[in-house]
């Protein structure tokens, strides 16, 4: 191998002969040696710095450690503030089941539901087959979980607006049965004249009767068909001894000839109460109640009002 040396000096040249062992060698100085001497040299250089100033190392560890420090306040305060948030979120969702448990077991009663056929106590009860490959399930992620309450959040505040409508309802549906007259006005006794036209029997002509007479003993219970509230009770002419109870809608009830009333004006009574004991006072023949009931100021047959506790 040759190589050419030209001289800036009259531009003389030069020839430097080399053999190929040479020439590797030449190779390797200046690709090898020469750049691991200087990395030698560096490094040498820098642990002779280090030695000279220990502190500086020192701080630098410190530094590090402090960095990790903050950055480990910084999770446990993020995890603290998630944390915080679920048991939060669990509160309200357990004052929803319990708002939700107490508007359920109000429904049952309303419902007339056996007891035990829907207990509100008790987990419902769920069950179903289970692959052998789905045996053993998967954990929940964090995210997926977190999606869940507000899941069910959303659905525990829908079913509880839906059970409160559903409780309005019901809540109708009772008043309106509690107040509509339907029954007997005595919890003994039989009936012993229709309304309608009839044989009266202090005259012996065809008047209309307004009621339904029913007999019994003196002094038998004499009950109200329908809640509502007092506006009459008293001595009338005919009636004797007379209980008048207004159930609204248009709705009045009115019990005669009894021996004593048990109620004042203004009272209000629920269906079934006791007003007043039967009796033979007025224009009676002997002990028993006269009913009446009034729709919109007129007489009608208490009969079917009867027979709508029947059916």
């Amino acid at each position: 191998m040759n190589i050419v040396l030209v001289t800036r000096k009259k531009g003389s040249t030069g020839f430097i002969t080399l053999c190929k062992k040479k020439a590797v060698m030449l190779v390797l100085a200046v690709f090898v040696v020469l750049p691991g001497g200087f990395l030698y040299t560096g490094y040498r250089m820098g642990m002779a710095e280090m030695r000279a100033n220990p502190g500086d190392l020192a701080l630098a560890m410190q530094s590090e450690m402090d960095d990790q420090r903050l950055k480990i306040d910084e999770v446990t305060r993020t995890a603290g503030e998630n944390m915080d948030a679920l048991a939060l979120k669990l509160g309200k969702l357990q004052a929803h089941v319990i708002r939700l448990d107490a508007l359920g077991e109000r429904l049952t009663k309303m419902a007339g539901l056996e007891k035990g056929e829907f207990d509100f106590n008790s987990n419902p009860a769920v069950g179903g087959p289970v692959n052998a490959a789905d045996a053993m399930g998967q954990s929940m992620a964090v995210p997926d979980f977190v999606q869940s309450l507000q899941d069910l959040t959303a659905q525990l505040d829908d079913r509880s607006q839906q059970l409160s409508v559903l409780e309005t309802m019901l809540m109708n549906r009772n008043l309106q049965a509690e107040v509509m007259p339907a029954g007997r006005p005595v919890n003994r006794g039989w009936l012993s004249s229709y309304f309608g036209m009839r044989t009266d029997p202090f005259t012996g002509r065809r008047m209309h009767h307004a009621g339904i007479d029913f007999a019994g003993k003196l002094g038998s219970d004499v009950v109200s068909v329908a809640a509502g509230v007092v506006t009459y009770s008293g001595k009338r002419s005919g009636y004797g001894n007379l209980v008048e109870i207004n159930h609204g809608k248009g709705y009045v009830t009115r019990y005669g000839h009894c021996k004593e009333s048990y109620v004042k004006v203004g009272d209000t009574v629920k269906k079934g109460q006791v007003v007043a004991a039967m009796g033979s006072t007025g224009r009676s023949t002997g002990p028993h109640v006269h009913f009446e009931v009034l729709l919109d100021g007129r007489h009608v047959d208490p009969k079917q009002y009867i027979q709508a506790a029947l059916q």
